[in-house]
């Protein structure tokens, strides 16, 4: 049986090559670029790259990624910032960035090419730009990746980029150029055995700019520029003379092996049709295997089929798979965004040989074998899929709210316990952020209430995230005025991968990419919840005992339609100037505002109602850069409730000479005033201006006006001037339609414009009873605080905050899901 190994290390003979290492003998420079290395970087940038720019030999391609991120952080004057690199790629390409003193941002790929989402990485410079130090993208499988695009994007964010290409060397671009040819940046190849450039170890990094790898060859040499003192970090990253004699012969046969594997890989293409393959860019890949990814119906048989592979004498790989988002390592010391994409590529994939040995009938004829492996695994799929088991609770919705009430579950060390019988729905690719990070807005919570949420926690893998690089970020604002959104999300993302895990440990399931359609009671005092899968839209039921929603909130059209300000609809009196808060807040909504407002002299905006959004939209609008050239009153805000601030006591209160309260105004368990009515934080400190209190002297920009009734001129006047009307009229509940055991829907409170659940967080129907069994938490739930909660009596309205979300509201749904379970075990 003829074997086919995945990889045969094919580096040039060093028996063969007695006159050059004769010829390091004689000089006595067996290192420190001597004369072998050099003619070896002239002759590789003459002949891979036109002439064009220098390279560096490097030790292996590690310390070359090193040393040029490195740089490249220097350079942008943010040495510990954030490297962003796709996940579908190799520790190595992590580990550089750690070793660098960077934190790895890992991204999702794109589903065709399988290199960085550019969709991901142009929203993270969008949101996280001013702390992104270095772009790391993989120029995946030796795949030509468009490098014009991140030199538009290293000039657009000012972010330095070093280029990946360890599988690259020999890849030749659209042009006809060798990939990397004349680019501003370095890009980094490995010469490892395993690679089509086989040597022995070592790697080559090449620059359009010759002044560039001047800079990074000192850095390989101790950081010694001109003498033997240090000006520069440095290391030892220096190619031995013998190594370069190697990789000068490789120079040599590097055409001619590059065609032959391209002449594998169209073999390949011809004999895996129907199969998903790679994207291809460039004229010529240096292929160092052919990958392929497995029909999404055998992704759970990889490891028979690997087996069976290999029974037939073909080896295969599955590069990469964990990618970095799944290793440990990562998990702990780099901030993850979503990766659904990884996550399938990497779950479906197999890596072909392909080595110098082989002919085109030797791929023809792998390709076959694999195709009759995949077809016996396929003949032995069920085709049936078995009923779902029942749940005891199935939580709908896995963000912010959702993960609080788990958060909620380990702070008594009940998350084992409550995680058994549990599903988790969540439409995103993992639980935790939901749309928090998209605001370009600061928190009204404080650094010391996000990380209460880990600090100490009886769970120690949650205790640990303190020191993960979200919670260090979180940290860094801790004496701060909130913290920005953007900086929280990570620390809730990283949160809620902790929490899934516990779950899936303690029997409990996370279906991520799912959403919810629809619950219906069922006989037994059970629910059916319909539920689709987003990727492919099949749709099944599930079976729960108890159903929480925690979908979030949302500015509903028809209640814009229905506003009515000073007695006019505001639709008639705005038209389309009217844009609404969540709008504005997200990430470009304020480049939105600037280009509708372009031309203006003196812009006018009017922001509508008293919430915390109306008051962090004109915070946002105050601080956006450059400022936008506001004249006197050019932002008024119209409210009907006074704007209260809050206050630790009485005392800090009376102190700065505010009176406006009564007893019934101050909660009887903490002594706050308007703990739950007043403003916190930055917009505390807009209101505490506004209100001119303790001797602050109000924005002159601002024109604060309670709405007084129908007859209001000056809100009318307002109106009709502004250039820009926005409405902050707070948020109602994502809706889930819920059906009684007829298929009847019941009609709930929420519907009617009032809290959807009562005192026990309980979902409530249009009369006010509380449906069993069904139960809602987050923002616009309409909770109100009450009894050892506090709050104060003269409250109306609904409160919201991820601290009581954590701790006593989500705690009050633990003990009365694990309540009747307890019931339930004691009656059996």
């Amino acid at each position: 049986m003829t074997r086919y190994p995945l990889i045969a290390p094919n580096p040039p003979r060093l028996s063969e090559q007695t006159e050059a290492l004769r010829r390091i003998e004689a000089s006595g420079v067996f290192s420190n670029n001597g004369a072998e290395v050099r003619a070896f970087e002239r002759d590789v940038t003459d002949r891979l790259f036109g002439g064009h720019g220098a390279s560096l030999a490097v030790a292996n391609a590690t310390l070359g990624l090193m040393i040029a991120i490195k740089q490249a952080a220097q350079q942008v004057g943010r040495p510990d910032g954030l490297a962003l690199m796709p996940s579908l790629t190799f520790a190595a390409t992590g580990q550089a960035a750690l070793w660098s003193g960077l934190t790895p941002l890992i991204c999702d790929v794109d589903p065709d090419d399988w290199s960085a989402c550019r969709h991901a990485e142009e929203r993270l410079l969008e949101t996280r730009g001013d702390r992104i130090s270095v772009l790391v993208p993989y120029a995946t499988f030796g795949n030509a990746i468009d490098l014009d695009r991140y030199c538009w994007l290293q000039r657009k964010y000012g972010v330095g980029v070093v280029i990946d290409a360890a599988s690259s060397l020999g890849t030749v671009d659209d042009a006809g150029n060798g990939f990397g040819h004349d680019s501003p940046f370095a890009t980094v190849y490995s010469m490892h055995a395993t690679k089509t450039f086989a040597v022995a170890e070592g790697g080559l990094v090449h620059s359009g700019d010759a002044g560039l790898i001047d800079q990074l060859r000192a850095m390989t040499n101790f950081g010694f520029e001109g003498s033997r003192s240090a000006t520069l970090y440095g290391i030892n990253a220096k190619l031995p003379e013998v190594v370069a004699v190697l990789a000068q012969a490789k120079l040599e046969q590097i055409d001619a092996v590059c065609d032959a594997r391209a002449e594998l890989e169209v073999a390949y293409r011809e004999g895996l049709s129907g199969f998903q393959l790679q994207k291809v860019d460039g004229r010529r890949r240096a292929m160092q295997f052919m990958p392929v990814l497995l029909p999404a119906a055998l992704a759970a048989k990889r490891d028979a089929i690997t087996a069976a592979m290999d029974a037939a004498g073909v080896g295969t790989g599955r590069y990469f798979s964990p990618h970095l988002a799944e290793q440990p390592l990562f998990k702990t010391h780099a901030l993850i965004e979503p990766t659904p994409i990884a996550d399938t590529v990497a779950a479906r994939m197999i890596s072909l040989p392909i080595t110098d040995a082989m002919t085109a009938a030797d791929a023809t004829a792998v390709a076959a074998i694999f195709k009759r492996v995949c077809a016996e695994a396929s003949a032995s799929v069920p085709a049936t899929v078995r009923t779902r088991p029942v749940a005891r609770t199935l939580l709908i919705g896995g963000g912010p709210a959702g993960t609080a009430l788990l958060t909620a579950a380990t702070k008594r060390g009940q998350l084992g316990d409550f995680a058994q019988g549990l599903v988790v729905v969540e439409r995103d690719a993992a639980i935790g952020v939901g749309r928090l990070g998209k605001y370009a807005i600061t928190s009204d919570s404080t650094a010391t209430t996000f990380l209460t949420a880990v600090k100490d926690n009886p769970y120690p893998e949650i205790a640990a995230i303190l020191d993960h690089p979200a919670g260090r970020a979180v940290a860094r604002y801790t004496d701060a005025i909130g913290v920005p959104l953007v900086e929280a999300g990570p620390l809730i993302r990283a949160t809620g991968d902790r929490l899934g895990d516990i779950v899936s440990a303690n029997g409990g399931e996370l279906l991520t990419g799912h959403e919810a359609l629809g619950t219906r009671r069922i006989d037994g005092g059970m629910w059916s919840t319909r539920l689709r899968r987003r990727a492919d839209g099949s749709e099944f039921e599930q079976l729960s005992h108890n159903v929480v929603i925690a979908t979030g909130g949302h500015q509903p059209l028809d209640r814009l339609a229905a506003q009515q300000v000073a007695g006019q609809s505001l639709v008639a009196q705005a038209g389309d100037r009217l844009l609404q808060s969540d709008e504005v807040l997200a990430h470009g909504g304020m480049a939105k505002v600037a280009d509708l407002l372009s031309g203006k002299r003196a812009p006018k905006i009017v922001v509508i109602g008293g919430s915390t959004s109306a008051l962090a939209t004109i915070f946002l609008i105050l601080k956006t850069a450059p400022a936008l050239p506001f004249g006197e009153h050019g932002i008024t805000l119209l409210h009907r409730r006074p704007l209260r601030p809050f206050y630790p006591s009485i005392e800090a209160a009376q102190a700065e000479g505010f009176t406006d309260f009564t007893p019934d105004d101050i909660c009887p368990v903490s002594g706050f005033v308007y703990r739950l009515a007043g403003f916190r934080l930055e917009a505390r400190e807009l209101v505490l201006r506004m209100l001119g209190v303790d001797g602050r002297v109000a924005d002159p920009r601002i024109r604060n006006h309670r709405i007084t009734g129908d007859d209001d001129a000056v809100a009318r006047s307002a109106l009709a001037e502004a250039d820009i009307v926005i409405a902050a009229l707070g948020y109602r509940p994502h809706a889930l339609p819920v059906f009684d055991t007829d298929g009847q829907p019941i009609d709930l409170s929420a519907a009617h414009n009032r809290a959807m659940v009562d005192k026990h967080c309980r979902v409530t129907d249009a009369g006010g009873a509380a449906i069993p069994g069904l139960y809602g938490i987050g923002l616009a739930a309409g909770f109100v605080p009450w009894g050892h909660l506090g709050g104060e009596a003269s409250f109306s309205g609904q409160a919201n905050g991820l601290w009581q979300w954590q701790n006593d509201v989500g705690q009050m749904i633990v003990d009365q899901v694990l309540g009747v379970a307890a019931e339930r075990r004691a009656v059996a």
